[in-house]
């Protein structure tokens, strides 16, 4: 089964032919580059581990990158204002735009297990009942098409002319700031088409309003960092390895770690029936004998604390102007 981290932070909204920060690819990939290596504590070896709870739910898992990291109401909040934003841009030009709606989600009111699958499946009731189907009980609505839009309006909405080929779309750029000196050389109306269109106006005010914006996926690259470097800790590829022998004695064996097991059984095409239902069940109760889950957590943790230490200063400003966020977001309604 893939590694599956909190979710991740999106760039909502319409989204623009090309990728929305260049810079978060490059930043994930360097992150990502950097910890390879079998040496999981890098070259300031493997951190001290404080507490470690025995096999703990996922729902009571806290990490230091949770303080950097929204929500997922917070995530469908800024969603919707930034659809916001994108409209006040599009009646500019005399466009009505509804948007691609983004709903709240429907947990009942239960808090949310940011952790869920971060070390694979880990609720045994939940094993015994769907097996590896993480839609099972979701009750999320199926996602709305994207709204049909004139030429015109295409133009002002993604910053180029649909079906112009190269040179059609409008320069980009990094941040709001930034934007007010570059001619996109589109014009709609008689009015100049801003960098990028209105997709990437109403991200840029929202995520990237000045220079110094930290990329909206700074946290997340620290996050994935914290979770490669944990793999590779000694003290999480010696539970791996009883996890795994674990699964031998169930009759899984060859499967080195969580993230592989849906694929190399096979399981893909039914994560609900019985066989899925079977190796999930397995597969959970293995990782509570030889407490997987509260030995990586306390690994991970370790590793993001170290990487909040680090970052400290960048951190900081990102969480203000995440905070700045939040105040536009309450002003816009």
């Amino acid at each position: 089964m893939r590694t599956a981290r909190r979710p991740r932070p999106r760039r909502p909204g319409p989204r623009p032919r090309r990728p929305l920060a260049p810079a978060a690819v490059l930043l994930a990939a360097a992150l990502l580059a950097g910890c390879s290596g079998g040496d999981g504590g890098g070259a300031q070896g493997e951190p001290e581990l404080g507490p470690v709870a025995v096999s703990p739910a996922t729902a009571s898992i806290a990490l230091p990158m949770d303080a950097y990291t929204d929500t997922e109401a917070e995530s469908a909040r800024m969603g919707r204002v930034q659809e916001g934003l994108v409209a006040r841009c599009m009646a500019r030009y005399g466009f009505t735009y509804e948007g691609v709606s983004t709903a709240a989600p429907t947990g009942g009111g239960a808090p949310e297990d940011r952790h869920r699958y971060l070390f694979g499946l880990a609720d045994p009731e939940y094993a015994a009942a769907h097996g590896y189907d993480k839609t099972a009980g979701a009750g999320r609505p199926a996602k709305p098409a994207p709204p049909q839009l004139s030429d015109s309006a295409y133009t002002v909405l993604h910053g180029e002319v649909p079906g112009g080929g190269q040179g059609a779309k409008a320069p980009d750029a990094k941040s709001e700031e930034e934007a007010a000196g570059v001619d996109s050389g589109i014009e709609v109306g008689g009015m100049k088409v801003p960098a990028g269109g209105c997709g990437r106006e109403g991200y840029r005010k929202l995520y990237a309003p000045t220079k110094d914006s930290v990329d909206l996926l700074f946290a997340f690259g620290l996050a994935s960092e914290a979770h490669e470097r944990a793999k590779g800790d000694s003290r999480v590829v010696e539970v791996l390895a009883k996890w795994s022998a674990c699964m031998g004695s169930s009759g899984y064996g060859g499967i080195p770690t969580p993230y592989e097991l849906v694929g190399k059984l096979g399981l893909d095409g039914d994560l609900a029936g019985p066989k899925a239902v079977a190796a999930a069940k397995a597969d959970v109760a293995c990782k509570r004998e030889v407490n997987l889950v509260g030995i990586w957590a306390a690994v991970e943790k370790a590793y993001q604390d170290r990487l909040v230490e680090q970052h400290a200063e960048t951190l900081a400003l990102y969480q203000r102007q995440r905070e700045a966020r939040f105040k536009l977001a309450a002003r816009l309604g």
